[in-house]
């Protein structure tokens, strides 16, 4: 039987992978994303085979997450991908950006769940994974609000996790560390570097490594894992 799944942010790097990983595991996917039609219309045309439905939707906007409900039948699985990073010092942060950020992030990122938890609570089963960071654990200077973000995401997979595993719904969160995606497009080579020597690993991880723990904790094989941080950093930070 066919499964349907929603991406949210899937013209984000992490989205687009994690989307073309879940039509190749065989679901129909909703692919939402808000400026980058482009993106879209490349995952749709590196999938011949597969079904991809457009999402347009503002996540930033009041009420912006209602367009993508209106555009969703059947559902089994939700992918919370959207949003990047804020940089800066907690002093220079600009209000009205902070209160963006968080609606995106907080208020949209709920509501979104919970007006989509009625349609896999009828089925009595389905799976959730949020999209988090591994700043949402241990914290970033310089991205203070990212972090705070994040670790709320966090929260909110340990506490829903709890909530929903009577309905047969199992939630679950990838925490990435460096991943190569657009978000590190401002670390100059000498950064870079440095990054990379911090990782046990010594690399950045890719786009398609998230993917596949996403696909994998939305698989049967991982039937009893529920409320967990899956952490993709490369072993850093690996004692958080």
């Amino acid at each position: 039987m066919r499964k349907f799944a929603l991406v949210t942010g899937a013209s984000g790097d992490i989205g687009f992978a994690t989307a073309l990983e879940l039509v190749h595991c065989g679901y129909t996917v909703y692919a939402h994303y808000n400026e980058n039609e482009l993106a879209i219309d490349q995952l749709i045309a590196s999938c011949p085979t597969g079904t991809i439905h457009k999402l347009h939707a503002n996540l930033e906007e009041p009420a912006g997450f209602l367009k993508i409900i209106a555009g969703i039948d059947q559902l089994d699985a939700i992918v919370l991908a959207s949003g990047t990073s804020v940089y800066g010092l907690v002093s220079e942060i600009p209000r009205h950006e902070v209160e963006r950020f968080v609606y995106h992030q907080i208020n949209a990122f709920y509501q979104l769940v919970q007006l989509l938890l009625p349609k896999l609570i009828a089925k009595k089963s389905g799976n959730i994974v949020a999209i988090t960071s591994v700043w949402g654990e241990v914290g970033a200077s310089c991205e203070v609000l990212y972090s705070m973000v994040k670790g709320g995401q966090n929260a909110f997979v340990k506490a829903l996790s709890k909530e929903v595993a009577p309905s047969g719904i199992r939630v679950n969160a990838v925490a990435p560390g460096a991943i190569s995606t657009k978000m590190l497009a401002g670390f100059t080579p000498e950064e870079l570097e440095q990054l990379v020597d911090e990782i046990p690993l010594k690399r950045l991880g890719m786009p398609a490594e998230v993917a596949k723990a996403v696909s994998f904790l939305l698989s049967d094989q991982a039937s009893y894992i529920s409320g967990q941080i899956f952490k993709l950093n490369g072993g850093w930070f690996r004692n958080s």
